[in-house]
């Protein structure tokens, strides 16, 4: 076995390594949400009116009664005391896209010196984190410490259960002393509220009558990469950064399309069943699962979930993700491009609105030209993404997901809408001042008759478009594997707010005319589609004319990083829909900015210290040790009179030197601190300091090829990625 003498001795642990049994598969019903405190168990627990009382408040979206606090926290403490728990924790979502918690103790001290558990509605309700040592733009400076967390009854409290123990999780919001969100959970419940009121109002329009609480869902499928502890131990910049900041491209990537949906490795089976126990105690849906287009990525997928719910679930995802990959000796990579030169890893969020009453409101039925309900929903989207697109590129703005936009696995950075031929069509008869029909299904006859005939959808689908429409959802493609989903469906869902009021404002005035209900629906309809129909696009999003046409000719913005994205949010247009629709005040959003900027900056500032480290550390050492030793090769075969072309030596050497060169060509711009804003701060990271960066890259990865293997320091992407 050839190899550096670390790299040779982690192969040599992986290979021999003892896998973990598989668990004794358990009944799904047996296991099912058996760690957390649903409506079953609060119903089995609680007194009937207090049942009544909190059911209602979180299935309707009414406020919490109070005095019904003490009640529901006694019967959580002796649920969660009989399984296991001696803490309980407030678990809340700062702006850092993670998971943040505070544990305290059931215990209570006696005057006698003895001990009981205890836990109040008080305790429950609120709790009080340090509001100044989380990120926060601004808003609380050292000296003001004092933050809040409040219980959020419509997601229900759970068991962690890890072998450390187990601990009662409590999801709550994270407020200031002065009311500002700190975190990303306040502004989602805001704009479920916001879009709930908008389209109650359009569902009263079109002539309902009885219309129940309406909300978003949400299935994101998260992708990951997973890589054996051995080697990911010996990359600092996949354990500081999440990315291999050097890597020379294997023989073999994806090339052949082999790893996509192929049989899933053993060892990675077995971790995907622990993981999906864990989820299933925990009430997560977990639906599918399977290899993704690179090697060593896979993908786990939900079921449709209330948009508040399945940001949480999202989170303790990736959370028992990670905590899985330990016990099974991997390292679970959730960065969006972890691999060069191979596809990274999405989030792709599929978002739909729907309510009890009139069911999903994007879903378009058999007949979707006569389906006008679907059309004002599906309307007020269009106009959404064309309005706010700018806003949509930056709630997925980040450094890593800046690496995966546009490439060949991930949408474009322009944002535009795919409808598929069918609403496409219907779309323009209405553009036109009329519709009349839609294009149907059809079956496909394979031509052998043992396999049944196929139904064949009215239209495709297209992988190049940041936000498809899938059926009856959207799917937003651009999001980040390693993001929150709370942030883009907070703008999903303040956009088709603004968009529903809107459109229901236009009606009122048609209707007040006495136009007939139709006919006013086709004029607000066409309307929308003669201002806003330019983001609607069926084609290929990759290729250069789109570009093209999508910039000069259709007006539509191409943000290609974060430094172009984020200062969007100080646009005048975008708080001031956020203000009237209340989900963000105008000093949550500028701290946002400056949060989301700062990550950026350091982030970038982050790697480009890496860079510098591992190429003077690791990558120059062992230049100069092959050189040294195939000089002393050269010497004694040269004395034994035999002449060797020292065209690779010299090759080398030059490459050492470049690299060196461009190192400190980085670190002296890494230097750099007079900047006039934090907008030119980003946009010098991304100008000047990324590009150093792939130049230090580019020399080094040139040496991984020129270097003999036994001196080359860092576990290789071949061995990463194909050995498990």
């Amino acid at each position: 076995m050839s190899g550096n003498a670390s790299r040779v001795q982690a192969i040599s642990q992986i290979v021999n390594r003892k896998p973990l049994p598989p668990k004794t598969a358990a009944s799904l019903e047996e296991i099912w949400a058996e760690n957390v405190f649903n409506l079953p168990k609060m119903k089995a627990t609680l007194p009937k009116a207090i049942f009544k009382s909190i059911k209602k408040t979180i299935v309707t979206g009414e406020k919490l009664d109070p005095s019904i606090a003490d009640a529901v926290a006694n019967a959580m403490r002796d649920w969660a005391i009989s399984k296991g728990a001696l803490y309980y924790a407030h678990v809340f979502y700062p702006m850092t896209n993670l998971t943040a918690e505070k544990h305290d103790g059931f215990i209570s001290l006696q005057s006698d010196g003895t001990v009981i558990s205890e836990f109040s509605g008080k305790l429950l309700v609120q709790g009080e984190p340090d509001g100044s040592s989380f990120p926060n733009g601004g808003i609380r400076g050292t000296f003001e410490a004092r933050g809040y967390t409040a219980w959020d009854v419509t997601s229900p409290a759970y068991i962690m259960d890890t072998d450390n123990g187990a601990t009662l999780c409590i999801p709550t919001v994270f407020v200031s002393w002065t009311g500002e969100a700190l975190d990303k959970k306040v502004p989602l419940l805001r704009s479920i509220a916001a879009m709930d009121k908008s389209a109650n109002k359009v569902l009263s329009l079109l002539g309902n009558t009885e219309i129940a609480h309406v909300n978003s869902s949400c299935g994101a499928e998260q992708e990951y990469f997973l890589v054996d502890a051995n080697f990911a131990s010996q990359r600092p910049d996949l354990l500081l950064a999440g990315r291999t900041l050097f890597g020379k491209p294997p023989a073999k990537g994806q090339e052949f399309d082999d790893h996509y949906f192929g049989a899933i490795p053993e060892r990675v089976q077995v971790f995907m069943q622990d993981v999906e126990e864990t989820l299933y105690k925990l009430g997560i849906p977990a639906k599918t699962r399977h290899n993704e287009v690179a090697p060593g990525q896979f993908e786990i997928a939900p079921y449709f979930e209330a948009a508040n719910v399945a940001s949480d679930h999202q989170q303790m995802i990736m959370t028992v993700l990670r905590h899985t990959a330990k016990k099974h000796g991997f390292v679970c990579l959730l960065h969006e491009k972890p691999f060069a030169g191979i596809n990274g890893s999405g989030k792709h969020v599929n978002w739909s609105v729907s309510n009890s009453t009139q069911g999903n409101l994007l879903d378009p039925g058999d007949s979707p030209h006569e389906n006008a309900q679907f059309l004002v929903f599906c309307g007020a989207v269009i106009r959404g993404v064309h309005k706010y697109g700018p806003l949509m590129r930056a709630a997925i703005a980040t450094a890593s997901n800046d690496h995966r936009l546009g490439a060949n696995e991930a949408p474009p950075a322009i944002m535009s809408v795919y409808l598929g031929t069918q609403l496409e069509e219907v779309f323009n008869q209405i553009k036109t001042g009329s519709i009349s029909e839609s294009k149907k299904k059809g079956v496909m006859d394979l031509g052998v008759d043992v396999l049944p005939y196929l139904t064949k959808d009215a239209g495709d689908r297209n992988r190049t478009s940041p936000f498809a429409f899938t059926g009856n959802r959207f799917e937003f493609r651009a999001v980040g594997s390693s993001q929150s989903v709370s942030g883009p469906l907070i703008v999903l869902n303040t956009m088709l707010a603004d968009s529903l009021d809107w459109i229901g404002n236009r009606l009122e005035t048609e209707l007040s005319g006495d136009t007939e209900l139709n006919t006013a629906i086709l004029t607000v309809l066409k309307e929308v589609m003669e201002q806003h129909g330019d983001v609607v696009f069926g084609g290929n999003g990759y290729s250069e004319e789109w570009h093209k046409i999508a910039v000069e000719e259709r007006g539509l913005a191409n943000l290609p990083t974060t430094a172009d994205a984020l200062p969007v949010l100080q646009e005048e247009y975008i708080g001031d829909l956020f203000q009237k629709t209340g989900v963000l005040t105008p000093v949550e959003l500028e701290s946002r900015f400056e949060v989301y900027a700062e990550q950026y900056i350091l982030s970038i500032e982050v790697e480009s210290k890496l860079v510098m480290d591992m190429a003077k550390t690791q990558i120059y050492p062992a230049a100069v040790g092959y050189l040294s030793k195939l000089s002393s090769t050269i010497s004694s075969l040269e004395s034994l009179g035999v002449s060797l072309e020292k065209g690779s030596a010299q090759k080398v050497a030059d490459l050492t030197n470049s690299m060196v060169g461009a190192v400190t060509k980085l670190g002296d711009a890494l230097g750099k601190h007079d900047f006039g804003s934090t907008g030119e701060h980003m946009t010098y990271c991304a100008s000047a300091l990324r590009p150093l960066m792939d130049e230090v890259r580019e020399y080094a990865d040139v040496l991984e090829g020129e270097i003999a293997d036994e001196f080359w320091p860092l576990p290789t992407y071949q061995e990463m990625l194909f050995i498990k």
